[in-house]
């Protein structure tokens, strides 16, 4: 702790070092660097608007009682009116209601642990402290652009899932209400409508945690990145140990940060898979587009949300293990330089051990009075001297690296590629353990 104090207290001595523009005071914006802080203020009050929106942003208690009453309006009370509204004579027979809960059921969950988790975090910290953007307040250039590129990318990546699924989740909507129309179409197409609008609702608040999550991973990835090149300035080797320590620090608070959020999600995303296999291959009726297509909707959704929050985990812990090979290969490329150096002062002690042993070979005779009044100087090389020294201290920076290679943890779980490796066996062993216990035939 005194170490991260320490770190924390000279973060704006290092922050000079590491900027290479001058610091200007924040109500300074008439220049172009403040034109580059308005782009990047703008981008997080466009993602704030959006947050707030629906309902993330509960800094109130006004805000926490809207968003709780839009969640329960919208993503619980609307459906499941819809559902109990739209019944019909073949509902039962196929078992659409039935399927229909069970999918409502983990919808609702994922969305409103999304929607706790993210929530309690943007209450606690704010936006730029939850995404880490005001360390260096947006004055690198390469920093700032790259930041408006990964909030920009947080729209995007929603835009690019939620569309396809969306358009999917209405061709089944239109199918189930043509085929289990009863009442009128005019209140056909108003289930139709308010069951469309639910679901993007719930699954927007679903998309938008793990793309969130996976904005927050990109941010780091940048100040990762921009490591290694801060090896090539020739700066002093406690300047590069305490931002390494900066930036384990910020990762430590991220997985403290989303390691409920991505445990709960993961087990309850699993927890539906096996609901939708027992169900789909359990059931002794008709499986047909207008009952099980939901169930490809909804898996689709909750599976591409966990990938998304494993593949912004996995990059991170990637770049943060990395740094060990991409400081060992600076020390490789400095020690290389530097080799020449040494090997002149290597030969420069070199010539003085051998003149001084051929000067201890000349046939010289001393006097006892001039034994005792020699004093012969020993050889130093004060280059060689600091070239050790600066190689020791290299070498002390890679070992530490290479002992402390961080990366992002649930409880202790580093997780890479390796885990999701695991991962991904276990749930196959899993599924074709159901697939065997469900799909049976006897003989009797």
């Amino acid at each position: 702790m005194e170490v991260l104090q320490t770190t924390t207290e000279g973060s704006s001595s290092r922050t000079s070092l590491l900027d290479s523009s001058p610091q200007q005071p924040r109500h300074d914006e008439d220049d172009g660097d403040g034109d580059g802080d308005r782009t990047i203020d703008e981008a997080l009050r466009q993602l704030e608007t959006f947050l707030r929106v629906f309902g993330f942003c509960q800094y109130s208690l006004l805000s926490f009682a809207l968003s709780s009453l839009s969640f329960l309006v919208f993503g619980v009370v609307t459906p499941l009116l819809c559902i109990e509204l739209s019944n019909c004579s073949n509902c039962e027979k196929y078992q659409i209601k039935r399927f229909e809960l069970e999918i409502l059921v983990s919808e609702v969950v994922v969305a409103a642990i999304s929607l706790l988790c993210i929530s309690h975090n943007l209450r606690k910290y704010g936006v730029r402290r939850f995404l880490f953007v005001d360390r260096y307040h947006g004055r690198l250039i390469q920093f700032r652009e790259e930041y408006v590129q990964r909030v920009r990318g947080f729209f995007r990546l929603l835009v690019i899932w939620i569309l396809p699924c969306l358009l999917v989740k209405t061709i089944r909507e239109i199918i189930r209400i043509i085929y289990a129309h009863q009442n009128s179409w005019w209140q056909s197409v108003a289930i139709l409508f308010a069951l469309i609008v639910s679901w993007s609702y719930s699954t927007i608040i679903y998309f938008s945690a793990c793309a969130l999550f996976n904005l927050v991973c990109n941010l780091q990835v940048i100040h990762y990145e921009n490591y290694g090149k801060l090896l090539e300035r020739d700066l002093d080797i406690l300047v590069y140990i305490e931002e390494h320590i900066v930036l384990t620090h910020h990762l430590s608070k991220i997985s403290h940060r989303f390691r409920i959020f991505l445990l709960l999600e993961f087990l309850v995303v699993t927890a539906s898979q096996f609901v939708a296999l027992f169900q789909t291959t359990g059931n002794r009726g008709i499986i047909n587009f207008v009952n099980g297509s939901d169930f490809v909707v909804s898996s689709i959704v909750q599976v591409v949300g966990i990938i998304l929050c494993l593949h912004g985990a996995t990059k991170i812990s990637h770049r943060a293990r990395g740094i060990s090979s991409v400081g060992s290969r600076w020390h490789a490329l400095v020690t290389c330089n530097s080799n020449e150096a040494s090997q002149s002062g290597t030969l420069n002690s070199r010539g003085n051990m051998e003149a001084s042993q051929a000067l201890g070979s000349l046939p010289i005779n001393y006097s006892e009075s001039d034994l005792e009044s020699i004093d012969v100087p020993l050889p130093v090389n004060t280059q060689l001297v600091s070239y050790m020294a600066t190689y020791q201290k290299r070498q002390a920076f890679v070992s530490y690296l290479q002992s402390n290679p961080g990366g992002f943890t649930v409880f202790g779980w580093i997780v890479d590629r390796g885990l999701i490796i695991t991962i991904l066996f276990v749930e196959l062993s899993l599924v074709l353990f159901v697939l065997g216990k469900t799909i049976t035939y006897t003989t009797t």
